[in-house]
C-alpha cells in the first residue's frame, strides 16, 4: 500500500525534483532504492505566514510502482442502434450527461440553440467589439454553455453530490492539463476550454450520440401529462422517452414555456450586484504578504463574506489574472461576468460581489408572480443598459465613490474591452442592493487590508449569479415530481452552480434516466 506523506516547500523549491525527493525520503525514512514512484495527490498555497508555503500531498511507492487506473473513454459503449434520450442544453450539465448515457448503454441527441464552439467565437467579438448581441449565440448560450468562455473555474464544495473524481479525469481525457486533478482550486482557463469541448463533442459523436447546433427548442411534446418529445425551432418535433433539460441559469424563454405547457417551476433565491476589479499586483501583494508574486506562485485570489441587514454580500466568482465580459443574451441589456485565461495574466483579478435576494425581497415585482425574480434581474439589466450609450460600455465608479455616492472623474485601467464610463452606478442599483453593498465592501475592507482603494472599479452589473427558477424534482427520481419523462438538470433548473457541479449533475441525472428505461 502507498504510504500518504504531507510537504512544505518555499514556492523557489516547487520544481526542483531532486528537493522533493530528499525532503520525501527524509520524512518516509527510506532509502533511495526502495522508493520506487511518487506522485503529487493534493497542491495548495498557504499564505498564511510570513513566506508563502506550497503544501503537497504525495502518495509515495516503497518497494512497489504506481498502477495507473484504466481510461474511462474505454468503458464507453456504441450507442448508435440504442434507445435516444434528448438533452436540451450543450453545456457542462448537458455534455456530460450525454458521456454518462452513452456509459450507460444510450443515445444521447444533444440539441443547442447556439452555434459550435468555434463559430460561436465570431458572435463574441461582435459582442466584445461592437455591442452586438445575438441572442442565440454569445457568453452564456453556445457549445459549452457559460463555462466554456467565462473562466473554466472547477472548484466546488458539492463533494457529496456527486463523482468530482470522476469528472476531473474526463476533462483531463478530452484534453486539459493533469493539474487539475491535483490542485486545490483546478482551473482550465477560457483560451484552452473550447479545444476540450470540442473534443467532449467529438467523443459523443465517435460512439454514437449526436449533437445538433442552432436547434433552439420551441415547444414541448406533451402526452396524458408526460414529456414525449420537443418542438426544434417551431416545425421539426423530436420524440424520446426521456428528456434532459439542461439549458443554464439565462434561457429564460425555456421557464415560460414550461409554464405555459402546465409544467410547475417554483421561484428560488438568487444574487444581484456588481464586478470590482483590482490591479492583480494589489492582490498577490495583499495575499502573499511581498512587494512582487514569485513566480511560482499562482496569481492570488481571495473569498469574502458578510451580513448586512439580514442578507448575504458575498465575493462570488473570483477571477484571478481576469478578464471582465459583456454577460448579456438579448439586445437592450446589460450584464458582465468575469473569465481568466489559463496563465492567469491578466494585470487585473476581478470578481462579482452581489447580495443575496429573496423571494420576500420582490414584493415590487409580485405581479409577476413566479417570474418576479426574472422580471426584477431584468429590470435591473435594461436600466444599466439605457442609461448608457446603446452598446455594451458599462456603467462605472472608484470604489470609494461608490460608497459616498460620487460619480467618478476619471476612471482607473480596466480589463473590460467594450469600455467604461463613469456613471452613477449607486442610483441605477436597488436601493436595497446598494445598501448592502455600500456597508458590505467596507467591511471587506476592513477583513482584507488594502481592499478598498482608489485602484479598485465598481462595475455594473453582476445579474446572472444563479437562475431565480427551479424546476422542482424528486430527489430519489431526479424526474419533474409531476411530469413523467422530464428531467431538470444543472444551473438552469436550480440543481448546480458552476462547471463541476452542473457536470456531476448531469452525470447523475443520466444514470437516473437509464434506470427510468430499464424499468419500461
Amino acid at each position: 500500500m502507498p504510504k500518504i506523506v504531507e510537504i512544505k516547500l518555499p514556492p523557489s523549491e516547487l520544481e526542483q525534483e531532486g528537493v522533493l525527493r530528499k525532503r520525501l525520503l527524509k520524512q518516509l525514512r527510506c532509502e533511495e532504492k526502495d522508493l520506487k514512484s511518487f506522485r503529487v495527490i493534493r497542491r495548495s498555497v498557504d499564505a498564511r505566514g510570513r513566506q508563502p508555503l506550497f503544501l503537497l500531498r504525495i502518495e509515495a511507492y516503497i518497494n512497489e510502482t504506481y498502477q495507473a487506473e484504466p481510461a474511462l473513454l474505454d468503458q464507453l459503449k456504441v450507442v448508435e442502434e440504442s434507445p435516444e434520450v434528448i438533452i436540451v442544453g450543450a453545456g457542462p450539465a448537458g455534455m456530460f450527461a450525454a458521456l454518462e448515457l452513452i456509459e450507460c448503454g444510450l443515445k444521447p441527441i444533444i440539441l443547442e440553440r447556439g452555434k459550435d464552439v468555434r463559430a460561436r467565437r465570431r458572435d463574441l467579438r461582435a459582442i466584445q467589439q461592437f455591442g452586438e448581441v445575438n441572442p442565440h449565440s454569445n457568453y452564456c448560450f453556445g457549445e459549452g454553455g457559460a463555462g466554456t468562455y467565462s473562466d473554466g473555474k472547477l472548484y466546488t464544495r458539492s463533494h457529496k453530490r456527486g463523482n468530482i473524481e470522476k469528472a476531473l479525469r474526463l476533462f483531463v481525457e478530452h484534453g486539459a492539463t493533469s493539474d487539475i486533478l491535483v490542485d486545490a482550486h483546478p482551473h482550465i482557463g477560457s483560451n484552452k476550454l473550447p479545444n476540450i469541448v470540442a473534443n467532449i463533442r467529438e467523443t459523443i459523436l465517435q460512439y454514437g450520440g449526436e449533437v445538433r447546433f442552432e436547434n433552439h427548442v420551441t415547444d414541448f411534446i406533451m402526452e396524458d401529462g408526460a414529456m414525449k418529445g420537443v418542438v426544434v425551432n417551431e416545425e421539426e418535433e423530436l420524440r424520446a422517452e426521456a428528456v434532459i433539460l439542461a439549458t443554464g441559469h439565462s434561457a429564460r424563454d425555456i421557464f415560460y414555456l414550461l409554464d405555459q405547457r402546465g409544467i410547475r417551476i417554483e421561484a428560488k433565491p438568487f444574487a444581484l450586484g456588481v464586478r470590482i476589479e483590482h490591479p492583480q499586483p494589489l492582490i498577490d501583494k495583499i495575499q502573499y504578504g511581498k512587494p512582487e508574486r514569485d513566480r511560482n506562485l499562482p496569481a492570488s485570489s481571495y473569498r469574502l463574506a458578510c451580513q448586512v441587514k439580514n442578507r448575504g454580500v458575498f465575493s462570488f466568482c473570483m477571477c484571478p489574472g481576469g478578464l471582465v465580459v459583456p454577460a448579456a443574451t438579448a439586445p437592450g441589456e446589460l450584464v458582465v461576468n468575469g473569465m481568466s485565461m489559463s496563465r492567469r495574466d491578466s494585470p487585473y483579478a476581478n470578481s462579482g460581489t452581489v447580495v443575496s435576494v429573496e423571494v420576500e425581497d420582490l414584493v415590487p415585482f409580485a405581479k409577476h408572480g413566479v417570474f418576479a425574480g426574472l422580471a426584477f434581474q431584468e429590470a435591473v439589466e435594461k436600466k444599466f443598459f439605457q442609461y448608457g450609450t446603446g452598446g455594451q460600455q458599462a456603467p462605472a465608479l472608484r470604489l470609494p465613490d461608490f460608497v459616498h455616492r460620487k460619480v467618478s472623474a476619471n476612471l482607473p485601467g480596466s480589463s473590460y474591452i467594450p469600455g467604461l464610463y463613469a456613471a452613477p452606478v449607486h442610483d441605477l442599483l436597488p436601493k436595497s442592493i446598494y445598501g448592502r453593498l455600500q456597508e458590505g465592501v467596507q467591511i471587506f475592507g476592513r477583513k482584507m487590508k488594502g481592499y478598498y482603494t482608489e485602484e479598485a472599479t465598481v462595475i455594473g452589473t453582476e445579474s446572472r449569479t444563479s437562475s431565480p427558477i427551479k424546476i422542482p424534482r424528486s430527489r430519489e427520481t431526479y424526474m419533474h415530481e409531476q411530469t413523467s419523462g422530464l428531467f431538470p438538470c444543472g444551473e438552469g433548473a436550480g440543481y448546480a452552480g458552476g462547471i463541476i457541479s452542473a457536470a456531476m449533475d448531469g452525470q447523475n441525472v443520466a444514470q437516473a434516466v437509464s434506470r427510468f428505461y430499464q424499468q419500461k
